[in-house]
């Protein structure tokens, strides 16, 4: 089959998980460019519903942020700046990734409620296949029926680097050192939380990025969703 003809292939979901640093946001941005898919940046909902949190100036309890999630308005949208997350119809996608928000984004999204109405939101918008999303429960929980579910790992050093680089090249000041213990502290969390933990799904491809360019680590995941495409359209 020819992987240009978009418009009369079945299209596929593809899940991309993996811990904080794998590089699968970056990945899931060139796989979905390159299909032509839409992208989810599901970590961006999360960190939209910490903001307005954040906003609200009120003492962490989980009933005060399950009603706030209930009540706000959080879109992605593409632009000629890229992908844009919105919330109440504010563009908020610098605002989202400041440390303030990073620091405080694991407990928001565990709580159960909360996973369960962003979730909603992320399954109408795949229910039509033609998505890339990432996350850290998008092959267990959201999509456990993908057709292609890829999880994404690397070492602590070369995860906590990638961060480094990502931080410095915004013109922000940052400290590898501290990077590097915010992201066990996010591993730990993310993968001994009770709700929707880190894990990788029993069917998932496995990739070790820690020696990999993000370039050749989203044409390894084109292959494979071309293999997978060209197979349920044969």
């Amino acid at each position: 089959m020819d992987t240009n003809l978009e418009n009369i292939a079945k299209k596929i979901v593809i899940a991309i998980d993996g811990p904080a640093g794998s590089g699968k946001s970056t990945t899931a941005k060139i796989v979905a460019e390159a299909l032509k898919y839409i992208y989810v940046d599901t970590g961006a909902m999360y960190r939209a519903v910490t903001l307005a949190w954040i906003r609200e100036n009120k003492e962490y309890n989980e009933d005060n942020i399950i009603d706030l999630c209930k009540n706000i308005d959080i879109t992605l949208e593409n632009t000629s700046l890229g992908q844009r997350t919105f919330l109440n119809k504010q563009d908020v996608s610098e605002e989202i990734r400041s440390s303030e928000v990073t620091q405080l984004v694991s407990p928001v999204s565990a709580i159960p409620k909360v996973r369960e109405i962003l979730v909603d939101m992320q399954r109408k918008m795949g229910e039509n296949g033609g998505i890339v999303m990432d996350g850290r429960d998008i092959g267990t929980v959201v999509f456990p029926n993908a057709e292609l579910k890829v999880f994404l790992t690397a070492d602590i050093k070369t995860r906590a680097q990638r961060r480094y680089n990502e931080i410095i090249n915004k013109g922000v000041n940052a400290d590898i050192n501290s990077i590097e213990q915010e992201i066990l502290k996010r591993d730990k969390y993310d993968s001994s939380r009770e709700t929707s933990p880190l894990r990788q799904a029993d069917d998932a491809i496995e990739i070790d990025t820690s020696n990999m360019t993000l370039s050749q680590q989203a044409n390894y995941v084109i292959g494979l969703a071309k293999a997978v495409i060209n197979e349920i359209n044969v």
